[in-house]
């Protein structure tokens, strides 16, 4: 009991000396956030390079009004998403997976593997080392070809039995020009690896022995046995085998295998995603830069979730709810300059100029490129170039000298001599579409500013000054 009571207040003693050196710098709605919390986000977001930085006061607002949309999202449950959690648990696995292999784990996975290896090759006959001389002939060749490599191959076998050098002659006169170099010695085989052909011939040879011309596909061999062997000893393949183990990414089967081994021998409904869990705990307990990185992938994933269903999504789908804030604000969107709404086109044909202004004159202006694309070059044969759009002086050249008045030169579009313009020029925008994405941006903002109120009715912030007035500044 004593024991117990010691334990109890040791563990006592820490937690409240934890909580002294991080002590609470804000509550929202009932949950405590950190001052080291506080201090990563605000340091991150105010690093050496960082234009627009703020002071700690200025950026408590929005760090609240942060850490609001996530208490949103939470309530709104689409923490419990599988979207939102496949792709938390992805970027968890990444940053802890990797701590759970040792250098002994993959050690012990490439003797495993050499272990296989070496079974399976001795067991099949060993390695051969041998050497050969290719008098290559062409699937497709005659009855005269073919009889020509033969007695080529067929010479330098009888200078061979003469005592000539082997790896002279395949120097000179092999077709396989990669072993050639090399005296015609190939790398180290295993049965199976070659045609049938060479095979056998291989296999009846003792060390030392050349067999006479063996035809297969490739032509004429002659084939000579250097020497059989059992598989490499283990430290002259060891690196070989690491980055074969590296190259087809058997670290995450390694770790996968040693994950569910573990929670085997641990029992008691374990499961490797408990024991990612669990060693993501004592990591973050180790490293507070981890804990906040963790946290902060975990809420931003939160805020741009609920963000895109409350503001950014919405305000792109709700047209009347643009339409309504434009005619409120049309004040706000007049240009310094007067605008060309319309289309600077190419054509071949004269008459197509007419053609084209006739294809639109009752088309709404957003429909204007998908219909001339129908009307005018839907088939292989492209018979007008159009650049649409909202134009300003300085766009577009064609525009500047036909709408606008300006001394300019307009570059000929080859093949398309016939330049024309058709639309409207205007003073201000007529309607929201003329400055859509203006209008969207101020759309969200003003859905955003909404949305932050309301939850600042909703849910209770309370800011300690005390300890805010104690924040680390890097």
């Amino acid at each position: 009991m004593k024991l117990k009571a010691l334990l109890a207040v040791a563990l006592l003693s820490s937690t409240m000396a934890y909580a002294q050196n991080d002590p609470t710098i804000m509550t929202i709605n009932g949950q405590p956030v950190s001052r080291s919390e506080f201090e990563y986000s605000y340091n991150k977001n105010n690093a050496e390079g960082v234009i627009d930085k703020k002071g700690v006061d200025e950026y408590v607002d929005l760090f609240v009004n942060y850490k609001l949309k996530v208490q949103a999202a939470l309530d709104a449950r689409l923490d419990t998403l599988s979207s939102f959690k496949n792709e938390f648990l992805t970027y968890r696995d990444q940053q802890i997976r990797p701590t759970m292999i040792t250098e002994d784990d993959v050690e012990a996975e490439a003797q495993r593997i050499y272990r296989e290896t070496q079974k399976r090759i001795d067991g099949n006959g060993g390695m051969f080392r041998c050497a050969h001389i290719l008098l290559s002939v062409s699937q497709k060749a005659s009855e005269q070809e073919t009889e020509a490599a033969k007695n080529r191959a067929d010479s330098v076998y009888n200078a061979l039995m003469k005592g000539d050098s082997f790896a002279a002659l395949a120097r000179q006169y092999s077709g396989d020009k990669g072993s050639a170099i090399k005296g015609g010695e190939l790398p180290l085989l295993t049965k199976g690896q070659t045609v049938p052909e060479f095979e056998n011939a291989l296999m009846a040879l003792k060390p030392g022995e050349i067999s006479k011309p063996v035809k297969s596909p490739f032509g004429y061999h002659i084939i000579k046995m250097i020497a059989k062997q059992n598989f490499m000893p283990y430290d002259s393949v060891k690196l070989d085998i690491w980055r074969f183990i590296e190259a087809r990414g058997l670290r995450e089967q390694i770790i996968s295998n040693k994950l569910d081994t573990l929670a085997k021998l641990e029992g008691n409904g374990m499961t490797p995603e408990k024991l990612l869990d669990r060693k993501l705990a004592e990591l973050e307990a180790k490293d507070p830069n981890l804990k906040n990185l963790v946290r902060e992938y975990h809420d931003g994933l939160l805020l741009f979730e609920i963000s895109n269903r409350v503001v950014w999504e919405k305000a792109a789908q709700d047209e009347a709810g643009l339409e309504a804030y434009f005619k409120k604000h049309k004040k706000d969107y007049k240009w310094s300059e007067p605008r060309f709404k319309g289309m600077a086109y190419h054509v071949k044909d004269a008459a197509d100029v007419k053609a084209v202004r006739d294809c639109v004159a009752r088309v709404p202006f957003k429909d204007w490129a998908e219909t001339l694309r129908k009307a005018f070059n839907n088939d292989s044969i492209i018979r007008i170039r159009v650049e649409k759009g909202i134009f300003k002086p300085g766009d577009n050249a064609l525009v500047d000298k036909q709408i606008f008045g300006k001394d300019t030169t307009v570059t000929p579009v080859k093949d398309y001599p016939i330049d024309a313009v058709y639309g409207e020029k205007l003073k201000a925008p007529k309607e929201m579409e003329d400055v859509r994405g203006l209008v969207t941006a101020d759309y969200q903002e003003s859905l955003e500013k909404a949305w932050v109120a309301d939850l600042r009715k909703k849910y209770k912030v309370v800011v300690n000054r005390d300890v805010l007035a104690t924040v680390n500044k890097h």
